[in-house]
């Protein structure tokens, strides 16, 4: 360890400044280098869960130089293999893949139903965690996984991270800076037939952990915590309009599933900074009239937010008095993909004292909005939030796609 030796003489005030700037200037060298050190080494990534989802965290991860994704694991190991090589990783099992020292992070991409239990094993394994949405199926496991992560001191991250993309960031951006003034109110819908049309394995949508709410729900609920910080208070109304639904895509074609949850929700939500949001999601409708993803009303205008199932997308600012709304060029980088919250959570296991964004503690406060509209509308009134979160902080304008700092 280096000794710093001031000046002998305390009033000598010229030679105490001098000395005051070089060891400031010192200490600042030595941090920025061992910054810097920092960044040049990459966190180790392994993957649990090989299904659909996983080509695109293999894929955006890749875009990220402080990610270097060097396993993969699945229950099916022919799944894994076949990612492994078409990614050029290793195919582990799990317990290889949790047992192994050089491994960082862990991404856990497996059904909503084990979210739980496997990220438990992660931090139990000691390794760092990003769960794929939804966090939990209830809050309070949630919780129980969250304040482990603080025993074992390692971070918990979770999807989605949609709203670190460019468009959904740009609204940050226009809302903070007052384009809109105060924001007093927002609309949010997801309306559509269901998956059973298209997806391959539809089965789990209509299973505890599935239904539009808890598939789709954390899309829009991040996005308007991203906007406005938490909510408080939500008043639901939950439905199930079809007890049976008819899969029509392959391989499971005439296959009958059962709806073992609601399937349509609409409900208020009342954020702690005052606005109030309407909430409609939806399996049983087909298509209708235009309806915004996000609309964001305020006391000087209106901004239309793009699908927040996605990075990019269109922005779109209305003004009093002028009758053609305006597409507002995206101010922050585009082309982001999943992935981005898992760099995220790289960066603050190798800075410290960073905060990651897709927190696991944002996670399980939306898993907690999402449980209080069932809650609403089985005991018909008002529940409040008990949770709370930190809005996540807007990310710099102008990052080159591969980082997250400046």
């Amino acid at each position: 360890m280096v000794e710093l030796q001031g000046p002998r003489k305390v009033g000598n005030r010229a030679a105490a400044a001098r000395f005051r700037r070089l060891t400031i200037g010192w200490i600042g060298r030595r941090a920025r280098g061992e910054w810097a050190a920092h960044m040049h080494r990459k966190a180790k990534v392994g993957v649990i869960g090989c299904g659909k989802i996983s080509s695109a965290y293999f894929e955006g991860c890749r875009m990220y130089d402080v990610l270097d994704v060097v396993a993969c694991a699945d229950l099916d190991a022919a799944r894994a293999q076949a990612q492994a090589a078409k990614y050029g990783l290793r195919a582990v099992t799990v317990e290889e893949l949790l047992h192994d020292p050089a491994i960082d992070i862990v991404v856990n991409l497996t059904v909503p139903q084990t979210h739980v239990a496997v990220n438990t094993a992660i931090l139990e394994a000691g390794k760092h965690v990003h769960c794929e949405k939804p966090f939990a199926l209830a809050s309070s496991e949630g919780r129980q996984v969250l304040a482990l992560g603080r025993r074992q001191r390692r971070l918990v991250g979770c999807a989605p991270d949609t709203f670190l993309g460019a468009g959904l960031q740009t609204c940050r951006k226009l809302i903070d800076e007052g384009a809109i003034g105060r924001p007093v109110a927002a609309l949010a819908f997801m309306m559509c037939r269901g998956p059973e049309g298209w997806h391959p394995s539809p089965q789990f949508y209509y299973q505890k952990g599935g239904g539009p709410l808890f598939d789709m729900g954390p899309y829009y609920l991040t996005a308007l915590i991203n906007l406005f910080g938490p909510v408080v208070r939500v008043c639901g109304l939950a439905q199930r309009h079809f007890a049976e639904r008819l899969i029509t895509s392959h391989p499971f074609a005439g296959t009958k599933v059962t709806v073992d949850v609601p399937t349509h929700y609409t409900g208020a939500l009342e954020f702690a900074n005052g606005v109030g949001a309407t909430l409609v999601m939806s399996f049983d409708t087909w298509p209708g009239p235009a309806l915004p993803h996000i609309a964001v009303y305020g006391s000087e205008g209106t901004l239309e937010v793009p699908d927040p199932n996605f990075f990019d997308g269109t922005v779109r600012l209305f003004k009093p008095g002028v009758k053609e709304a305006q597409e507002v060029p995206l101010m922050h980088t585009a082309g982001r993909g999943r992935g981005t919250g898992v760099a995220d959570l790289a960066y603050a296991t190798l800075r410290r004292g960073r905060k990651h964004r897709a927190s696991g503690a944002l996670a399980n406060h939306v898993v907690e909005i999402m449980e209080a509209f069932e809650r609403s509308s089985t005991a018909c009134r008002h529940v409040r939030i008990r949770s709370m979160c930190a809005q996540p902080a807007m990310l710099p304008a102008g990052l080159a796609p591969n980082a997250l700092d400046e």
